[in-house]
């Protein structure tokens, strides 16, 4: 099928596939799924910055399904994913301008898509590390299996800074936090979300747990809600610049509706650290994806 806004010709089952895959990764780990979803679209053709745009704007409604579910579970922080849309939505706008500085150099491939593997390379390998010293700790220390957490120190130094105002998050289960570490936290992931057409979640749910010191299935509700708002963000600023393909995003998001449930469901079989240590794989996925992209596109080149 032709897709005339961005050029391509793509099977619209092939990219259903793609949002009920995304759909249950992204309810099950708390994500927006553009490190899968991403590289997918960028291998069938689709132009790197109608990636970023289309992207956003399939996440926005796969999304909005799964953080329903998760609310329904009690896996979701309001106040806390209302705080980080604060920094995420400032963040979001930042990282849109610079697509379009990369964009009119005419380098927006290989930029965008070498910080992909960059980033996903480093976030995948620590949440393994992670992940597997936590399990190993369940056995050996005898600790609570929900919620054992490999490596606490970083999570301790942030909550013991007290700059004003302080702030608490009972859903979360934190006494006391800076709201400003909150806001960082969130314009970090923004500044992600709108550069790389992903909703920020595989480093914001990582963030959330190891950073800010919440639980994993609050972490995932949390991630989701604030995804709703900062991809429905995104798509908007970068639908103005004319890097939206609606067409495509609504084929993905027939298949990413019933995804996203059967994953957010799927979260109450595991505990903390497993469901870490397969969300860890996800990145190095989305990685090898892109280079594989990334690699084919300099071979034409050369050719």
């Amino acid at each position: 099928m032709e897709f005339p806004v961005s050029g391509v010709i793509i099977n619209p089952v092939y990219l259903a596939g793609i949002g009920f895959l995304v759909g249950m990764l992204g309810g099950f780990f708390g994500v927006g799924g553009g490190f899968i979803a991403g590289p997918l679209m960028f291998l069938s053709g689709v132009p790197m910055n109608f990636v970023v745009g289309t992207d956003l704007a399939h996440m926005t409604g796969k999304s909005l399904v799964a953080a329903r579910r998760h609310r329904i579970l009690g896996n979701v922080d309001i106040k806390l994913g209302t705080l980080m849309i604060v920094g995420t939505i400032i963040g979001v706008e930042i990282g849109a301008q610079l697509v379009e500085l990369i964009k009119n150099m005419g380098m927006a491939n290989q930029i965008i898509g070498w910080s992909y593997v960059a980033i996903l390379l480093v976030i995948g390998t620590f949440t393994a590390i992670e992940s597997i010293r936590a399990i190993k700790m369940i056995h050996t220390q005898k600790i609570d299996a929900k919620e054992a957490i490999g490596f606490t120190g970083l999570t301790k130094r942030v909550q013991l800074i007290k700059l004003k105002p302080m702030i608490s998050l009972p859903a979360s289960g934190i006494e006391s936090i800076s709201l400003w570490v909150i806001l960082f936290s969130g314009l970090i992931t923004g500044i992600l979300a709108g550069f790389l057409g992903v909703g920020g979640g595989f480093l914001r749910m990582p963030l959330m747990v190891y950073v800010l010191g919440v639980p994993t299935h609050v972490a995932i509700g949390t991630d989701l809600f604030e995804i709703v708002f900062s991809a429905g963000f995104g798509t908007i600023t970068h639908a103005i610049k004319g890097n939206v393909d609606i067409m495509i995003a609504l084929f993905m998001h027939t298949g990413a509706a019933i995804g996203a449930q059967i994953g957010a469901v799927a979260t109450h079989h595991f505990n903390g650290p497993r469901i870490r240590l397969l969300f860890s794989g996800m990145p190095f996925i989305g990685a090898i994806l892109v280079i594989a992209r990334l690699l084919s596109g300099a071979a034409n080149s050369i050719h």
